[in-house]
């Protein structure tokens, strides 16, 4: 459905021959494929928004077509392409002084270089990414982009075995958790790549006291099978080199580790595991386990396409055959190994060649600034045409914001009539009764009246007993007729109205709204409340705020089910907004413009706001209003 919506505003928008309209229209359609992870269409779409905004030269759309091409090529493992968009988008960004997209780019950027080898880039653009989010506010998604970066220079520094640094920007990472809400899985990351740190060093005691810490963590294994095995793994490896258990321990550590990976179908795991488990069969001269799990690890790795793994199954491999077959392993880890040098030398090149050339412009385009600052005279009547566009901008920007009051104004006039509408209805609904009473009144009753008046008149001076009977009955006529007076006097006094006016009016609305955002609702009010006592300005902002609430319920909650309630107490008017829907955080919500709206027509009217969420348990607004 929203598939739908967004390539109707596509149609709507050009139609409009509005590049701008067509381009906002566009990326809504682009981040609808992003969220439902349709990539191909993802890419094909940016590629139209950047040229597109070039054309009308919107550097904020720019950026954004650039970095999610960029994310398109880094999904896809084709890192010279992502790191060419992911630059663009970079530089675009720091001209707008987008601080968080430039902090996320960058990181993304140090990812592809830590990937490639290219340990110096890296750290340089991490450092960078984190100099840019430390600036933020201390949110989850800020939080994560800083462990993200800190880590990467963490990973980097054990590569090229500063080891001490490495053990610093894992502890920054384990900092970074305590600042964020939810941080359970990081948490876990981090010490695990600490452990892995310290077996790298080959600290194998200080290791195998933090695996084992990890592994009587129950919890692990029910949150994150795959990172429990790769626990195991580093367990039975530590535990082996330590002495501190038996070999069928240690077994029964890999075997369970291997058992969890297979079953997860953790092909990275799986590989890790195999070349832990070859060298300690390796180890315990048990050389055709050895061989199998070393064939094994380098058969994964090859469809993996993970060279590093790759290389470390070969050298393995060599130590394990004899003759012929050790120089083939052997030599092919020899041609493996120069031909992924070369392959690192040439994307460093690029990376290198894609910064150069970018600066190169720039500078070009600084020279040429310079040069057009000598002859400013010859631009003296562009400067005017500038100006004069600079009015007219202004002046179309006074005009939208004086349409947007107009707008205003004319739909507070448009709900104000649709209640003199409905009032005139009621008006001429209540005339109709008093002529229907008053003919009643007149035609009937009065000519009874008259009729049995004229009757006793001519019985007066009769005493005949058939006299006196007829006197009698007319008795009991005028008492029918005195009942039919009462009658029609309650029916004067009840008013048959009660219960119609504004809050017809609200039940059409609801009616509407929600037969078009697809939502059932259920709608209870007070008969309580004389809306004629109600000033039309309240009512009006009533109105808006019943339409706000249901256009933030059908855009943002994903409901199915609105509840609306009308009641009074102590002469206030009480108000609540029930949905079904998704919820939100309130606290990090109220710089929307649907909740600022609602703030400001409740505060003009004198009203109390409440709102109260939970994530997927639905929301409710209170709204109490004083008459």
């Amino acid at each position: 459905m929203r598939f739908e919506y967004a390539r109707k505003a596509i149609e709507n928008s050009l139609d409009t021959k509005q590049d701008s309209t067509v381009l906002t229209s566009k990326r809504v359609l682009s981040y609808l494929f992003l969220i439902h992870g349709d990539y191909d269409s993802l890419f094909k779409i940016n590629h139209e928004n950047r040229k597109l905004a070039t054309r009308i030269q919107d550097s904020s759309a720019l950026a954004n077509a650039n970095n999610i091409l960029g994310l398109y090529h880094h999904i896809n493992e084709k890192h010279d392409s992502a790191y060419y968009y992911y630059f663009k988008a970079v530089k675009l960004f720091e001209s707008l002084q987008d601080i968080r997209n430039q902090g996320e780019v960058l990181a993304n950027m140090a990812d592809i270089q830590e990937t490639e080898r290219d340990y110096i880039g890296c750290e340089n653009n991490a450092i960078k990414s984190i100099a840019l989010i430390e600036q933020l506010p201390e949110y989850d998604y800020n939080l994560e982009t800083l462990w993200y970066a800190n880590n990467l220079i963490a990973i980097v520094s054990a590569e090229l075995e500063q080891y001490d640094k490495a053990l610093e920007y894992y502890n920054k990472t384990l900092a970074i958790c305590d600042r964020m809400e939810d941080s359970y899985e990081k948490r876990l990351f981090s010490n695990i790549n600490i452990a892995a740190l310290y077996r790298r060093k080959k600290d194998y005691i200080t290791a195998e006291r933090l695996y084992q810490k990890l592994y009587t963590d129950e919890s692990v294994y029910a949150y994150d099978p795959t990172s429990y095995s790769m626990i195991l793994s580093g367990l039975a490896n530590a535990k082996f080199i330590n002495k501190t258990a038996s070999n069928s321990e240690v077994k029964r550590l890999f075997n369970e580790a291997y058992a969890i990976s297979k079953k997860e179908n953790d092909d990275v795991g799986l590989l890790s595991i195999s070349m832990d488990v070859s060298e300690f069969y390796l180890e315990t001269n048990n050389i055709d386990s050895a061989r199998y799990y070393a064939d094994n690890a380098y058969q994964i790795s090859k469809e993996l396409v993970a060279n590093e793994t790759i290389l470390e199954a070969l050298l393995l491999k060599s130590k394990l055959e004899t003759g012929d077959k050790a120089k083939t392993s052997l030599n092919a880890y020899i041609t493996l190994s120069d031909s992924l040098q070369k392959a690192e030398r040439s994307i460093r090149n690029k990376f290198a060649r894609i910064d150069y050339e970018t600066d190169q412009i720039k500078a070009e385009k600084e020279q040429v600034s310079k040069e057009r600052f000598f002859f400013l005279w010859i631009s003296i009547g562009l400067l005017v045409t500038l100006a004069l566009l600079y009015i007219i901008f202004t002046q179309r920007s006074k005009n939208k914001e004086l349409r947007f009051v107009q707008e205003q104004q004319e739909t507070n006039e448009e709900i104000y009539n649709l209640m003199l509408s409905q009032q005139d209805k009621i008006d001429e609904a209540r005339s109709t009764e008093k002529r229907r009473i008053s003919e009643e009144l007149h035609d009937g009753i009065l000519g009874r009246l008259f009729g049995t008046r004229l009757s006793l008149d001519s019985l007066n001076m009769s005493n005949t007993p058939e006299a006196i009977r007829s006197r009698e009955n007319y008795i009991d006529e005028l008492q029918a007729i005195e009942q039919e007076i009462r009658k029609v006097s309650h029916e004067l006094n009840t008013d048959f109205v009660s219960g119609s006016g504004f809050a017809d009016i609200i039940k059409a609305l609801l009616e509407t709204q929600t037969k078009a955002y697809g939502l059932d609702y259920k709608f209870t009010r007070s008969d309580s409340i004389h809306w004629d006592n109600v000033n039309n300005k309240t009512k009006i902002h009533i109105y808006r705020i019943l339409q706000e609430s249901l256009q933030n319920i059908y855009k943002h909650a994903n409901a199915s089910m609105v509840e609306i309630s009308f009641s009074i107490k102590n002469n206030v008017i009480c108000i609540t907004i029930t949905d079904d829907g998704s919820g939100f955080e309130v606290n990090k919500s109220k710089k929307g413009i649907g909740i600022k709206n609602i703030t400001s027509r409740v505060k003009e009217i004198k009203g109390v706001l409440k709102i109260k969420s939970q994530i997927n348990k639905g929301t409710t607004i209170a709204i109490t209003i004083p008459i």
